[in-house]
């Protein structure tokens, strides 16, 4: 399979640069996986689309402000650095720009006296083991110091940091945001827990990775980035009873779809776990716990868009997307949002 048969064409301007002034606004296209038709509407008629005992997992990790800007300390050189990993108290695998300024050995400031870190491995893949010096408690001088690493296709500052969180966001970690979740507001939420839709939260720590183009011409040489999961007792508990009793489980994007199959394939009885998932998902995989899956519209040739498209089809996929663009959605993070189901099981579609 390559990867150019995951192509469309997305006009640039279709690309959101901003989030909504209303979360669940969004527009919504709901897209039958089994015959390919679509509906058009906004995200707050998805409790018209969920029904009472539906599992809804999402993924409550929350973005840290892992972009830092700093000097080096000998020379005076600007360099970035992007928090990828933690790997202990002081020590974080990372992206360094311009890399060839952090070397090994090499010491960068970021706050005099505040926020400095040394250079003590580049791994064989161009990041930086890079161990930090601090004054005082790590979040709260990583908040001063830090901001929000966008995705690159983003070019306009988000005024408000927390329009790049979920409103359920609880565990700090990662680099991206899950941003399919970034549709739900507190009332919502609220309005789905009355009628009796039941949630499950998963960790999955979504990095840098997530951004990464797929080189290879067959997607199967491709490479998956590793991502940290955790699947509690409570998640646990609920997705077992719920598969048990035959009940539907709806994931809110694909990093909490990754941490569902990642666990299901490791063990059937999905008990309470956690680890590190290189998981790669694409047409002829076989889904093992999701059943239907809230995503926002993806880049071309990513393995976010061969993702979906191994629940719904390729062809079903390219042609939503097509017609995404015809009716003029708004696309990646900032933009509208898709529900791949199955409209002739839950048919609350009027």
């Amino acid at each position: 399979m390559k990867t150019s048969d995951f192509y469309y064409d997305l006009p640039e301007e279709l690309i959101a640069q901003h989030p909504l002034d209303v979360r669940s606004n969004s527009r919504l296209m709901v897209l039958d996986k089994n015959d390919g038709s679509v509906l058009h509407r906004h995200f707050y008629d998805i409790k018209k689309l969920l029904v009472p005992g539906d599992v809804l997992v999402v993924n409550n990790t929350r973005v840290i402000p892992a972009r830092l800007m700093g000097v080096r300390s000998d020379t005076g050189t600007a360099v970035e650095i992007l928090l990828l990993k933690r790997l202990d108290e002081k020590r974080w695998e990372t992206l360094a720009r311009p890399g060839k300024k952090v070397r090994e050995g090499r010491h960068v400031t970021f706050i005099p006296g505040e926020l400095e870190a040394e250079c003590e491995a580049v791994l064989p893949d161009g990041n930086r083991i890079m161990r930090f010096e601090f004054e005082g408690i790590w979040e709260e001088v990583l908040d001063r110091a830090g901001t929000m690493p966008l995705p690159p296709y983003i070019h306009e500052q988000l005024v408000d940091r927390e329009r790049y969180q979920t409103v359920y966001s609880k565990i700090p970690g990662s680099a991206a945001a899950p941003t399919a979740g970034l549709h739900f507001t507190p009332e919502l939420l609220k309005e789905l827990d009355d009628m009796g839709v039941i949630r499950a939260e998963v960790t999955l720590d979504v990095g840098l990775g997530t951004f990464r183009p797929v080189k290879s011409d067959n997607i199967e040489q491709h490479e998956m980035h590793s991502e940290r999961y955790t699947f509690g007792q409570e998640a646990s508990d609920i997705v077992r009873l719920a598969r048990k009793e035959g009940r539907r489980i709806v994931s809110v994007g694909t990093t909490s779809t990754r941490v569902l199959e990642t666990v299901a394939a490791n063990d059937p009885e999905m008990m309470p776990c956690a680890g590190d998932t290189q998981i790669f998902i694409y047409p002829g995989y076989e889904f093992k716990c999701v059943d239907a899956l809230i995503t926002n519209f993806h880049l071309p040739e990513s393995t976010l868009v061969m993702l979906v498209s191994a629940m719904a089809g390729k062809e079903h996929i390219l042609n939503a997307y097509n017609e995404a663009v015809k009716e003029k959605y708004r696309f990646f993070s900032f933009g509208d949002a898709m529900f791949i189901t199955d409209l002739e099981r839950f048919p609350e579609h009027e």
